[in-house]
C-alpha cells in the first residue's frame, strides 16, 4: 500500500524494510521465502525440552551455552585466526564436561567430531549437543572462486550451486555452521576484504546474499543432512572503514546506512539466515559489537530476526580498546545487553555473565533469551534429534572433493573471468601458436585458491601452465619465464623474460596480487600492480610482441603503464583450485567470456573510495572535457572509472539500439515496460549482460547519478538481434528519506539500458502520482 502520510514508527520501518527486501529480490533470480525457524517441525518437537533445559540450567551453564571457543581437537587454522592461548584440548574438554561450552569453531572431520560430541552427550549433566562452526567462505575441500570473483558472474544460480556444494562437503565433515556469506557492500578498493563480498552495488549484494544463504542452508530445512547454518556478516558498515583501513572507524548518515549497508543483511534474514555476526568497527561512535540500535532495535525490532548474533573474533573484548568499555566485565555487559548473544573466543561471557546476572546488570530474562536462541537453532539444525549428524567417515569420503564439485569449480571459474580489453581481436588465442607465459603466476599454484582457504586439497590446484598445456594442441609450444617475484625483482629475471618473449608468437603475462595481498588485515594504500611486475610488463611491451595481461587480484585495481596500455587485459581474480583450466577455457575460446565487473577499476588509486552510484554534486564535471575549472574533479584524472561497474567484453561485437517505450508515463499503481534491441555484429556467439539503470532527476534528498535496478543475460548468435524488455514499477524508484522511511516520489526519471554503468542508450519517463511513502504493505 502507498500512503501520502510519512511513516515514522519502528513498526512502519519494519514493514517498509520487508518490502525493500522483497524488492531487492525482484527480476534477477529470486528465491522463495523460507518458513520461520519457530514453525519448523524440529523446533516444535523440542520447544518444551528447550524450556525444561533452561529451567534446569545453572547460571554458569547458561553462560556456557553462549560461550564459543576455538576447536583445539581438530586442526585450528592459525594462518587465518589470531593465536588462542586459552584453548588447550585438556582445558576445553574440562569446560565441555562442566557444561561451559556451547560451540566450537574451525575444526573439521567426521570421526573426530563424533569423539568431541560424545563428551557433550555422555559426560555432561544436561547432555546438550555442541554446535560446530567453521570459516567456509568459498569452499571446504573443493575450492571455488573467491566471492568477489563469483560476483562477476552476475549469476544467482551459480552462487546458489557453489554454496550448496560447499555446504554438502561441510555438513559431511561434522560442521553445522559456516561464517558466510560476507554481505558488506564495499566501495573502497583499498580495503582488503573486498575479496570476500559481492562488490559495490546494493542490488547485486542483495541478490547474492540471498542466493548464498539459500545455498548453504538448502531447501529441505536446516535439519537436512546437507544443510549448514549460514551467517551473514559483518553487521554493519564494516566495509566503510575510513581510509579503507581494516577494523577502522566508520561514520555515515542514517540514510546511507539504511540505503546501502543494511539491505544485504535484511535480504539474508529474509532468505532464512538464523545467524548474524557483529563487526569489529565502531559506527558513528558506537562499536557495532556493542550497538543496541543495530543488533536489537533494527535487527530484531524492525526485521523480526529470530536467530542468534555472535561476535566476531574477540570483537566484544575489543570494546575496551575502542574506549567504550572499562574492562572485560564492562565489555561483556555492554555487548550482551546490546544484542550479541554469543561470545567468540574471548571467554568474557563465561567469566562475567554469572556475576552480571547476580548483580542485576544483566537480567536473567536476557540471558534466558540468548540461551533460548542458541538452543532453538540447535533444534532447527536437528542436533537434538541426531547430535552426531555429519560424523559418518564413509559419507565424508564420498562427498568431500566429489568429481561433480570439481567440475562445478571449473565452471564457476570460467564464468567469473572478465575480459576488459581486446584490441584487434587478439583473443581468443590460437591453440597452435607459440606462447610465452611470463610472470610470477605463470606456473604458480600457491595463489590460485585466494584468501580464506583453510582445508583445500593442494594436490588439486591447477596452475596456468598446466591449464594452458592441457588446452594447447602442441603443449611444447608453451615456454615459461618468471620475470619477477610478486613484490620484488629477480636478478636477470627481466632479461630472461624478454629472451623467452622474443621466441614466441604471443606473450601472456600472468601478474597481479598474491593471495596474501587481499583479505582480512590486507589494506593497501596504492591499489596498483607492484612495481617489480610493472617493470616486467613495460619491458615486454617494449619488445613489440603482442601480449595479453592476465590480472590476478582480489579487488579493483588502478592500472598503469604497459599494463593499462596492453592490447588485451583479462581479470582472472583468484578462481580456486581449477584456476588454470578455467582461464584456459576462456583464453583459448572454448567458452566466451561472460562475466562483468562487480567493482569499478579507477584511473588512479587516489579516487578511493569510489563507486559508480555517486551523486552529481552542484558542480558536476563533464567527463568528455579534458580541462574544467571549478567542477567536482581531480586535477590529474576525470571523476570516472577506467573500467566501470558492470563492464566486460565478449568475443562478439554487441550494439544497443534505442530505448523503446509504449508510454513515458509510469502510473502510481502500475508499471512501465522499457525495451531495447541488442545485436551481435561479431563473428562469434556471445552472451551479453543487459543492465537497467535509473536516475531520479529531482527528489527531497539528492540521488545517485545511476542505480542498477535489474539485469538480464541473453545469448546471441553472430548477426542475431534480440529485444530485451524490463518492467519497472514505483517500488523500485524509492529511497530512504530524512525520516528514515522509504519514500517514493513522483517526477522525471532517466533510464538506461546499458552494457555497464558508464554507457548505454537512454530515455526518460515520468512517475505520475502524489508524494508518498511505501510502507511495504
Amino acid at each position: 500500500m502507498l500512503q501520502t502520510r510519512p511513516l515514522r514508527t519502528a513498526a512502519s520501518r519494519r514493514n517498509f524494510l520487508s518490502g525493500l527486501g522483497l524488492l531487492a529480490l525482484m527480476g534477477a533470480g529470486a528465491f522463495p521465502m523460507p518458513a520461520s525457524a519457530k514453525t519448523t517441525n524440529a523446533v516444535q518437537r523440542h520447544r518444551q525440552r528447550i524450556e525444561d533445559l533452561i529451567a534446569a540450567m545453572t547460571i554458569e551453564e547458561k553462560a556456557g551455552q553462549v560461550n564459543l571457543l576455538a576447536d583445539p581437537f581438530r586442526w585450528m587454522p592459525k594462518a587465518v585466526n589470531p593465536l588462542d592461548g586459552t584453548g588447550s584440548p585438556a582445558r576445553v574438554t574440562a569446560l565441555i564436561r562442566e557444561g561451559k561450552v556451547g560451540a566450537l569453531f574451525n575444526g573439521i572431520g567426521a570421526e573426530a567430531g563424533r569423539r568431541i560430541q560424545r563428551v557433550a552427550m555422555e559426560e555432561t549433566r544436561l547432555k546438550i549437543p555442541l554446535l560446530f562452526a567453521a570459516d567456509v567462505i568459498h569452499g571446504l575441500s573443493t575450492i571455488f572462486p573467491v566471492p568477489l570473483a563469483e560476483a562477476a558472474a552476475f549469476d544467482t544460480d551459480l552462487a546458489y550451486r557453489t554454496a550448496r556444494a560447499a555446504a554438502i562437503e561441510t555438513a559431511a565433515s561434522a560442521v553445522h555452521q559456516t561464517y558466510a556469506p560476507m554481505v558488506d557492500v564495499a566501495r573502497d578498493q583499498r580495503w582488503g576484504r573486498n575479496v570476500e563480498g559481492a562488490g559495490e552495488d546494493v542490488l547485486l549484494n542483495n541478490l547474492l546474499a540471498a542466493a548464498r544463504v539459500r545455498g548453504f542452508q538448502g531447501e529441505k530445512g536446516l535439519d537436512d543432512r546437507d544443510a549448514v547454518l549460514a551467517t551473514a556478516k559483518h553487521m554493519a558498515a564494516y566495509s566503510a572503514a575510513l581510509g579503507g583501513v581494516d577494523y577502522n572507524t566508520t561514520d555515515m548518515s542514517e540514510q546511507t546506512l539504511r540505503g546501502v549497508f543494511l539491505p544485504p543483511f535484511k535480504a539474508s534474514v529474509d532468505a532464512g539466515a538464523l545467524s548474524i555476526m557483529s563487526a569489529f568497527n565502531d559506527l558513528n561512535g558506537v562499536p557495532t559489537s556493542g550497538n543496541y540500535k543495530l543488533l536489537t532495535e533494527i535487527l530484531r525490532g524492525e526485521w523480526g530476526f529470530e536467530g542468534f548474533v555472535l561476535s566476531d573474533y574477540t570483537s566484544e573484548q575489543e570494546l575496551i580498546a575502542h574506549g567504550f568499555a572499562e574492562d572485560g566485565r564492562d565489555a561483556a555487559r555492554i555487548a550482551f545487553n546490546a544484542g550479541v548473544d554469543v561470545s567468540m573466543v574471548s571467554g568474557l561471557y563465561l567469566e562475567h555473565l554469572p556475576d552480571l546476572v547476580r548483580s542485576g546488570e544483566v537480567s536473567m530474562g536476557r540471558l534466558d533469551e540468548a540461551v533460548r536462541r542458541v538452543l532453538t537453532t540447535k533444534a532447527a539444525l536437528g542436533l537434538f534429534d541426531d547430535p552426531y549428524r555429519g560424523t559418518d567417515p564413509e559419507r565424508e569420503k564420498a562427498v568431500v572433493g566429489a568429481r561433480k564439485h570439481i567440475e562445478l569449480a571449473r565452471e564457476a571459474g570460467r564464468k567469473s573471468v572478465v575480459l576488459l580489453k581486446n584490441q584487434g581481436n587478439l583473443l581468443p588465442l590460437d591453440k597452435n601458436q607459440k606462447i610465452a607465459l611470463i610472470g610470477p603466476f605463470a606456473d604458480d599454484v600457491d595463489n590460485v585458491w585466494g584468501p580464506w582457504t583453510i582445508w583445500g586439497d593442494p594436490e588439486r590446484r591447477v596452475s596456468l601452465e598446466a591449464g594452458f598445456r592441457a588446452a594447447m594442441n602442441n603443449p611444447q609450444g608453451l615456454s615459461l619465464a618468471r620475470g619477477s617475484d610478486v613484490e620484488t625483482s629477480l636478478p636477470g629475471g627481466i632479461d630472461e623474460a624478454v629472451r623467452v618473449a622474443n621466441t614466441a608468437d604471443v606473450v601472456v603475462l600472468a601478474i597481479g596480487e598474491s593471495q596474501r595481498m587481499s583479505g582480512e588485515a590486507q589494506s593497501r594504500t596504492e591499489i596498483v600492480v607492484p612495481s617489480a611486475q610493472q617493470a616486467l610488463v613495460d619491458a615486454i611491451a617494449a619488445t613489440g610482441k603482442p601480449f595479453v595481461i592476465l590480472l590476478r587480484n582480489g579487488r579493483g585495481l588502478a592500472l598503469e603503464g604497459g599494463i593499462k596500455n596492453a592490447p588485451a587485459i583479462v581479470v582472472t581474480w583468484f578462481l580456486g583450485e581449477q584456476m588454470g583450466h578455467s582461464v584456459a577455457d576462456v583464453i583459448f575460446g572454448d567458452h566466451s567470456p561472460t562475466a562483468r565487473l562487480p567493482v569499478s577499476f579507477p584511473h588512479r588509486s587516489g579516487q578511493q573510495p569510489y563507486s559508480y552510484d555517486r551523486k552529481n554534486t552542484g558542480r558536476p564535471a563533464n567527463p568528455d572535457l579534458a580541462e574544467q575549472e571549478f567542477t567536482a574533479r581531480y586535477r590529474e584524472t576525470p571523476n570516472t572509472a577506467l573500467y566501470p561497474f558492470g563492464f566486460g567484453l565478449t568475443y562478439g561485437d554487441i550494439v544497443y539500439g534505442p530505448i523503446e517505450m509504449e508510454t513515458n508515463q509510469l502510473p502510481w499503481a502500475g508499471s512501465i515496460s522499457v525495451s531495447a534491441s541488442v545485436t551481435n555484429q561479431g563473428r562469434r556467439e556471445a552472451e551479453e549482460l543487459v543492465q537497467l539503470y535509473i536516475h531520479d532527476r529531482v527528489a527531497s534528498l539528492t540521488q545517485p547519478g545511476r542505480l542498477l535496478k535489474d539485469f538480464k543475460r541473453i545469448s546471441l548468435r553472430p548477426g542475431q538481434t534480440e529485444k530485451v524488455t524490463f518492467t519497472l514499477n514505483p517500488r523500485q524508484l524509492g529511497f530512504i528519506g530524512a525520516d528514515e522511511a522509504y519514500r517514493i516520489e513522483p517526477g522525471l526519471f532517466d533510464v538506461w539500458i546499458a552494457p555497464h554503468a558508464q554507457g548505454g542508450v537512454t530515455s526518460t519517463f515520468h512517475l505520475v502520482g502524489p508524494t508518498a511513502v511505501a510502507d511495504g504493505g
